[in-house]
């Protein structure tokens, strides 16, 4: 186990009611306890969030970086329904 370091810490009533709370149900063994706990979870957090973060970035760079021609939403609902009339032709043929 890492060497502690004691540090004085500032909570609110509530947060300081939650601690005590913590301890007195058996939860954890002491207010240290609960604190350390806290920040492992806050560290996670964090780090899922970096993570998060990193694959958004990715992704938007991999749009950015993406030689595909940019179409408008004009264009777009034109091809769909230039799709949809060829397949519902198709459709058609063959049910007949």
């Amino acid at each position: 186990m890492e060497s502690a370091e004691k540090l004085s810490v500032t909570v609110t009533p509530a947060m300081a009611r939650m601690i005590r709370e913590k301890v007195e149900d058996g939860s954890f063994g002491s207010a240290s306890e609960v604190i350390r706990a806290a920040l492992r979870a806050f560290q996670r957090e964090e780090e899922e969030h970096a993570e998060r973060l990193a694959s958004i970035r990715a992704r938007v760079k991999a749009s950015i970086e993406d030689t595909r021609p940019n179409l408008s939403a004009e264009e777009v609902r034109e091809r769909l329904r230039k799709f949809a009339d060829q397949h519902s032709s198709r459709a058609d043929d063959s049910a007949a």
